[in-house]
C-alpha cells in the first residue's frame, strides 16, 4: 500500500535529519540541489547507512558472523522487495517513491550489500585492485545511485550534434574517492576494529609495519606511506571531474561542492602532520563558507 504524500514528507524528514546528523559535509551540499533532488538524495543516503549500520553499528559489534551474515540476506530481500514495490515501513517508502521518480536499477544497491559482506570476512587488503573493489562497492556504487537524480543537462541531451558520453564511471570516480578518504581519516577507528584498509603491499613498499600501525606510530616511513595514499585519492577526484560539465545545471554546483569539501578532509589530514590515530580530520565551518561561492563559479565555468 503506498504511503500518503504527508506520511511521505513525514519520512523525508527522518531522512534529512538523519543526513544532516551523520553527513555534516555531504548534507551542505544537498541543500543546494532543487527540493525534489534533495530528498531523493536524503532517502538514498539513509538506505546507505542503514545497510552499513548492519555491519558496523555498535549493536552490530556484539553480533555472530552468522547473526551478521543473515542480517545482511534478510536486508538484500527487503530491498529487492522494495524495488518490486513491497514495502514494510515508511523509509522503505521513501526510497520507492524515489525510484519511481528516479528511475535506476538494482544492482549498484546489491553491489553495496556486497561490500558489506566483504567486511564479514576480508580484514587486510593485500593491494589496491582488491582495495578498489571494496572501494567501488561501499562507495562507487552511490554514485550510480545518485546519477539518475542530479541528471543531464537538457542543453546536451536535446542536441543530437553533442554526444554524451557515460558519465558512470565519473561518478563511479567520486565515490571511490569519497571511500579512499574516509579510509584515511578513519585508520585510528578501524584499527580497533581489527581492519586495516591500506593496501598491504604499500605498507611493507614504504618500510612501515602492520604492528606499528596498530600501535599508532607515527615516524617518516608512515608520512611517506600517508603522503602516498592522499596523492591517489586526489587523483580520484579528479577523475570523477570529467563527468559534472555534462550534469544538470541545478547538480553541478552541489556536486563541486560536495567533491571540494571532501577532497579538503585530505588537506585537514596534511595539517595533521599524518596523524589520524589522535585526532579526526575534518573540513572547519570557515573553510566551508569560502568553498561554497567558490565552487558556484568552478560550476559555471569548469
Amino acid at each position: 500500500m503506498k504511503k500518503s504524500f504527508n506520511d511521505l514528507e513525514d519520512a523525508y524528514e527522518i531522512c534529512r535529519k538523519e543526513t544532516q546528523k551523520w553527513a555534516k559535509t555531504f548534507y551542505l551540499g544537498t541543500l543546494l540541489l532543487p527540493y525534489p533532488k534533495r530528498k531523493a538524495i536524503w532517502a538514498i543516503y539513509v538506505w546507505c547507512r542503514r545497510t552499513d549500520e548492519l555491519m558496523d553499528s555498535s549493536e552490530a559489534l556484539n553480533k555472530s558472523k552468522e547473526e551478521l551474515s543473515d542480517n545482511l540476506n534478510k536486508w538484500e530481500e527487503n530491498t529487492r522487495n522494495i524495488f518490486k514495490g513491497q514495502i514494510n515501513s515508511d523509509l522503505d517508502a521513501v526510497l520507492a517513491d524515489t525510484i519511481e521518480n528516479f528511475p535506476q536499477t538494482i544492482d549498484p544497491y546489491l553491489d553495496m550489500i556486497e561490500g558489506q559482506r566483504m567486511d564479514l570476512t576480508k580484514f587486510r587488503y593485500k593491494n589496491f585492485e582488491e582495495l578498489k573493489l571494496y572501494c567501488y562497492r561501499v562507495a562507487g556504487t552511490v554514485g550510480l545511485m545518485t546519477q539518475n537524480v542530479m541528471g543531464i543537462d537538457s542543453y546536451y541531451s536535446s542536441a543530437s550534434w553533442i554526444q554524451v558520453p557515460d558519465i558512470s564511471e565519473s561518478a563511479i570516480a567520486l565515490g571511490i574517492a569519497n571511500q579512499l578518504t574516509n579510509i584515511l581519516r578513519d585508520v585510528g577507528e578501524d584499527r580497533q576494529r581489527g581492519r586495516i584498509y591500506l593496501p598491504q603491499d604499500e605498507i611493507e613498499k614504504f618500510g612501515y609495519s602492520e604492528e606499528e600501525l596498530l600501535e599508532g606510530k607515527i615516524n617518516s616511513q608512515w608520512k611517506e606511506l600517508m603522503a602516498f595514499q592522499l596523492a591517489r585519492a586526489r587523483e580520484w577526484f579528479q577523475l570523477s571531474e570529467k563527468g559534472i560539465k555534462w550534469l544538470s545545471g541545478d547538480a553541478r554546483w552541489p556536486v563541486w561542492t560536495s567533491l571540494r569539501l571532501y577532497r579538503g578532509i585530505l588537506n585537514s589530514i596534511e595539517k595533521l602532520d599524518y596523524d589520524v590515530f589522535n585526532n579526526r580530520a575534518y573540513v572547519n565551518n570557515t573553510v566551508k563558507a569560502l568553498e561554497i561561492p567558490i565552487s558556484f563559479i568552478i560550476s559555471r565555468f569548469k
